[in-house]
């Protein structure tokens, strides 16, 4: 498998981040013109997810439906950060995108998001790319 990276820099606690141009540009980078691409999240209180992506109002509800499931509660993570690892697994950390003609191809309302849970920080995502065998 290639790899490149995408960084993310988050500037809230929680934030949901279209992330799908660059993803776009990764695809790109990595020359893929047929198959898939999969994105990875190195991190357990973030994770990522498709959702639409016409309407921004979309992410604030996303963010406001999550914290609305994972309330704060007395956890016994001392660390403080119990919401955000329970959050980012409910998402998960992986997403597998089909790729044609040198494209994302995704329907047309979807958009790739980046789901900080545990910021402001500075984060990554991976993107893989298959090696076709020789």
């Amino acid at each position: 498998m290639r790899r490149v990276e995408i960084t993310v820099a988050t500037r809230a606690k929680e934030e949901v981040l279209d992330i799908t141009g660059a993803v776009a540009a990764a695809v790109r980078d990595l020359g893929i013109q047929e198959g898939f691409v999969l994105l990875f999240c190195p991190h357990t209180t973030a994770a990522l997810t498709v959702n639409e992506a016409a309407d921004p109002d979309v992410r604030e509800d996303f963010g406001r439906a999550l914290a609305g499931m994972v309330p704060r509660i007395p956890y016994q993570h001392r660390e403080g950060n119990s919401p955000a690892h329970v959050r980012a697994a409910l998402l998960g950390p992986s997403l597998l995108l089909p790729v044609e003609g040198g494209h994302l191809r995704l329907g047309p309302w979807q958009g790739v998001y980046f789901c900080e849970f545990d910021g402001p920080r500075r984060r990554t995502v991976w993107v893989y790319a298959p090696v076709e065998d020789a």
